[in-house]
């Protein structure tokens, strides 16, 4: 997975607000928190508590809030007060239920206009990864959730990430 094309794809612009859900140890966390610099703010959400309870000492008096939750419920977090969504190799391991309260979730938190980033391992065999009956192809992605696609691009040999725009119907 190469992190160089990935920030570049995004185009994370300073004073953003970012949500990094399923975070695991936060690296991406702290390049997104880079990106939005000061006058922006990068939620790190991770149900593992270890892992936060770490990234929360490693980023004392930074822009990175570190929160113990599972974007497949509700979080603690404002309704529609995050700019861009950040979800990595996480999707797959949701059930259907647990893919429906992500959507609703994230639904909930994008500001309109706000944008949802997906990486996922291809639907295809690869020497690492789930079972390909769990993976997500990129159609996959655009039936399960209610927001417009703005392309997908290849990010590794076996990566891509999806970027999605929540539309707000007038």
């Amino acid at each position: 997975m190469d992190k160089t094309i990935i920030m570049k794809e995004l185009g994370i612009r300073p004073g953003q607000i970012m949500l990094d859900a399923g975070c695991g140890n936060g690296y991406m966390s702290k390049l997104f928190s880079e990106a939005v610099g000061s006058t922006g703010k990068v939620y790190a959400l991770d149900p593992d508590e270890e892992a936060i309870a770490a990234l929360r000492n490693e980023t004392i008096g930074t822009n990175v809030e570190a929160l113990v939750g599972d974007i497949s419920t509700t979080t603690d977090l404002e309704e529609l007060s995050i700019d861009f969504i950040y979800v990595s190799t996480v999707l797959h391991g949701f059930s259907p239920e647990q893919v429906r309260g992500f959507r609703d979730e994230v639904k909930r938190l994008l500001k309109p206009g706000g944008k949802l980033a997906i990486i996922e391992i291809e639907k295809r065999p690869t020497p690492f990864g789930p079972p390909l009956d769990i993976r997500f192809s990129p159609e996959e992605l655009q039936q399960a959730l209610p927001l417009a696609s703005l392309g997908t691009v290849q990010i590794g040999e076996y990566f891509y990430m999806q970027v999605f725009k929540n539309v707000v119907e007038s």
